[in-house]
């Protein structure tokens, strides 16, 4: 560790992209991207980004929010050495309970920085390895049931290899939604589900039971997550494996669904666990329990995505990736980073670091806090 290396500036940006088309989940329907994107600047000349996009209904965090916060954040990690996270990690946490979104673009971009010092790309700074390729499913939004199934359709033809479907309706109407897609699409390419906690234990375990034939690969967070205790019971039900979801936000949470059998995997989303630095604690757990795990995300440009398939080549747990919103922006002011190939391939730049920056005409226009 460099002890000389410390933090100058740090800066705050909202970044507001608008989608291609509404993204409706059974939280609500969004029609932007509202981010907030963090660059950290040291006295070294090393500059770190990062970047998060906040959920209302699943952090309680806003883009504006997150820039107060960050403000408050920023100012107490200024002065300090970027590379020592762990420290980095605790002055948050005692400056502000929770608030993961934010802290989770301030750890993105500090192990941005420590990449670049170690002069690696942040997959081997985490200890893994390119050696695989990663494959993004693409996601179909809530709605309409001939609009999912005519959706459903287009990622087919763009060959992509999975298909996640929002769900989160009445009984009823979920279960001939994935009836009509998989008699669109056919028998071949595996659906996942994401009801977002919109079914009571009940609704999940009859939907659960009438789709299984329909080659489903798993179904992510079926119940809210406040009825975590209902879990264990709907998994043992279940012809239909269940990943933790909004239930599982850190390694604490990890823990207690794993010692309650509470879920067949879990999916690790750097927005909720206040970044990589925890992130990595709660595949830890899933290796040593043998439970599978999916890297994914919110709303985050192919900023916060390239952070996300970083952790996920650190991991022989991950064996799902669901990276595909940055797909639905109509602008993109990222440069480097994630690409994506044929069939929802997805490859990270070798760069040190993270490999990933942003056009800084794009950033010029956007508000922001410069804390130093």
């Amino acid at each position: 560790m460099d002890p000389g290396l410390l933090i100058t500036q740090i800066e705050l940006y909202r970044s507001r992209i608008k989608l291609k088309e509404p993204f409706v989940i059974s939280l609500g329907p969004l029609d932007h991207a509202e981010n907030v994107i963090v660059l950290i600047r040291t006295n070294e000349g090393i500059s770190g980004i990062g970047e998060c996009s906040p959920f209302r209904t699943i952090h309680g965090e806003t883009m504006e929010t997150c820039m107060i916060v960050g403000a408050e954040l920023a100012r107490m990690l200024v002065g300090k050495n970027p590379i020592d996270i762990e420290n980095c990690h605790s002055i948050m946490g005692k400056c502000i309970f929770g608030n993961n979104s934010i802290k989770s673009a301030i750890d993105i971009a500090l192990y941005d920085i420590a990449g670049k010092v170690k002069n690696t790309p942040l997959y081997r700074l985490l200890g893994g390895m390119q050696t695989r390729e990663l494959f993004t499913d693409y996601t179909v939004s809530l709605g309409p049931c001939e609009k999912m199934v005519e959706d459903a359709l287009k990622i087919k033809s763009e060959g992509f290899h999975f298909i996640k479907i929002k769900l989160g309706d009445t009984v009823e109407k979920d279960i001939e939604r994935i009836q009509r897609m998989r008699e669109a699409v056919g028998p071949t390419i595996p659906f996942r589900v994401d009801a977002n906690q919109g079914w009571t234990a009940d609704g999940a375990l009859t939907i659960l039971q009438s789709i299984s034939k329909s080659n489903i690969q798993h179904c992510e967070e079926p119940i809210p997550r406040w009825d975590f205790m209902k879990l264990p019971e709907l998994r043992k039900k279940s012809p239909v494996p269940i990943m933790a979801d909004e239930s599982c936000c850190d390694e604490h949470d990890a823990s207690r669904l794993i010692s309650l059998n509470a879920c067949d995997s879990i999916n690790v989303k750097l927005g909720k666990s206040a970044g990589i630095y925890k992130a990595k604690k709660i595949l830890a757990l899933a290796e040593k329990s043998g439970l599978p795990v999916q890297v994914g995300g919110f709303l985050e440009s192919r900023i916060g995505f390239t952070a996300a398939a970083h952790l996920a080549l650190s991991s022989s747990a991950v064996q799902f990736v669901d990276f595909d919103t940055p797909l639905m922006f109509a602008e993109d002011p990222v440069t480097g980073g994630i690409q994506y190939g044929p069939n929802g391939a997805v490859r990270i730049p070798e760069n040190p670091g993270l490999g990933v920056w942003i056009d800084e005409s794009y950033l010029s226009r956007q508000d922001k806090h410069i804390i130093h």
